[in-house]
């Protein structure tokens, strides 16, 4: 089996206007909600009403699985679903099928089926979802027989994944008797499950909060509905990354298509950083700009640029935008702030262990964090001899996504299985090249 490798080599200066990528967050969302408010009528023609969709991998699953079960039709057979590693999928998809008739297999990678999936089963069993697992007790792969469900009280951990939640809460308008969920602990990535809300009203549901760790849905249904996405304010994260560490104190970087009064929990990422010495402007459409805003269509643009404010330590919870983590553990460590990170639990259970990763693959460029309490990340400044060995990904997105940016410190780093950025930023290396890093558009094969 061939290995592919990037070797990364970052230019002098940073001046570049991008259009990010469409959140697969919220444009999964809408693909689910629209095909829970079609009763009839064209499938194609119900997603062509979601415009600016994501072309990420996660994104792709989830349509074809759902459009697998529009070519089925009503015909009686099993039909098998691998949705790979889209954890996304796997979670939304778990609860859709239970309240979709049918019978289906739901399955996915060797890591996915090591990603627990249990209190989520365990919340749609309750409300008389009929759910088997096919191998471990709770993990995938799934035996699910589709049904129409009453709904009802549900109780559900919210301490691993707002996942399961969103998933519960996206099927709650089609129950007969609607659904009001109660989240046990601590409540981990809240303004995912606050996006859900917000996403499921855009699209008709009678869905709020009721109290701090209780959501009421009616049994409204859904309307189908025109609908634009916003983009990725996650993946807005890595150009802050790079107007960081740069030495350019003249960089600029434009990003289209982010929207200033979002939903987006990681749009958190301008505060953070405004901590890490970049700042953040919000500009109306700019006719000298390289990338035509009617093109991307929006009429505002971010621009970053660098500041004299910097921490000299930083500590923060990270409970509520945990698929920030990577980008500022590699920044605060390149850029050599101490740094103590907490509500990191959630990274256990994603495409890879990412708290152990980061401490695996930050040694190779020299810097000894270390993972305290199970579940926090910790820096005092500690190095140690690098070997600049290339950083595995770990089949994680957001491993390469975020240590590529660490060529500008460092004078050699290399990627290994690059092209897992497809997941969430299918362009990322794309658009490397337009700002002058040296990556190759195709990967060549090692080995």
């Amino acid at each position: 089996m061939t290995t592919t490798i990037y070797e990364i080599k970052a230019p002098a200066t940073l001046r570049v206007t991008i259009k990010l990528p469409a959140s697969k967050s919220i444009s999964n969302r809408a693909i689910l909600m629209t095909a829970l408010a079609r009763r009839n009528g064209d499938w194609n023609e119900a997603m062509r009403r979601l415009e600016n969709l994501s072309d990420c991998d996660d994104t792709a699953v989830l349509l074809r699985a759902l459009a697998s079960l529009e070519e089925r039709g009503t015909r009686c057979e099993e039909l098998v679903i691998d949705i790979g590693a889209a954890g996304t999928a796997m979670r939304f998809l778990t609860a859709f099928l239970a309240v979709s008739e049918g019978e289906f297999v739901l399955t996915g990678s060797e890591r996915m089926k090591r990603r627990p999936i249990g209190p989520l089963v365990e919340a749609l069993r309750h409300l008389g979802a009929d759910i088997r697992y096919k191998g471990e007790e709770g993990f995938p792969p799934l035996r699910i027989v589709g049904q129409s469900l009453d709904g009802g009280q549900v109780e559900i951990s919210g301490e691993l994944s707002s996942q399961f939640v969103s998933a519960l809460l996206m099927i709650a308008p089609t129950l007969r008797n609607g659904l009001e969920i109660k989240m046990m602990g601590d409540i981990v990535s809240r303004p995912y499950i606050d996006l859900t809300l917000w996403m499921m009203r855009e699209f008709g549901a009678d869905a709020d909060w009721t109290s701090g760790d209780t959501i009421r849905v009616k049994p409204s249904g859904y309307q189908q509905r025109s609908y634009r996405i916003e983009n990725d304010w996650s993946a807005a994260s890595y150009w802050y990354e790079m107007v960081a560490l740069t030495d350019d104190e003249d960089a600029e970087i434009r990003l289209f298509g982010l929207n200033d009064y979002t939903k987006q929990g990681d749009a958190a990422v301008r505060y953070i950083f405004s901590m890490l010495g970049v700042k953040t402007e919000f500009n109306s459409r700019s006719e000298e700009c390289e990338v035509r805003s009617e093109e991307c269509g929006v009429r505002s643009e971010v621009v970053l640029r660098k500041s004299n404010r910097v921490a000299p330590r930083f500590d923060y919870d990270f409970t509520n935008s945990p698929d920030l983590v990577q980008t500022v553990v590699c920044t605060c460590a390149a850029k050599g702030i101490p740094f103590h990170f907490r509500g990191l639990k959630s990274l256990k259970i994603k495409e890879t262990n990412r708290l152990e990763a980061l401490v695996s693959e930050l040694k190779k460029v020299g810097i000894a964090i270390r993972l305290e309490n199970d579940s926090e990340l910790v820096w005092d400044g500690k190095r140690i001899e690098p070997t600049f060995d290339p950083i595995d990904t770990y089949d994680d997105h957001r491993m390469a996504l975020s240590f590529a940016p660490l060529a500008l410190k460092f004078p050699s780093i290399s990627i290994k299985n690059p092209l897992v950025v497809t997941k969430s930023y299918p362009t990322f290396w794309q658009d490397l090249q337009k700002i002058g890093f040296q990556a190759p558009s195709q990967p060549p094969p090692e080995g």
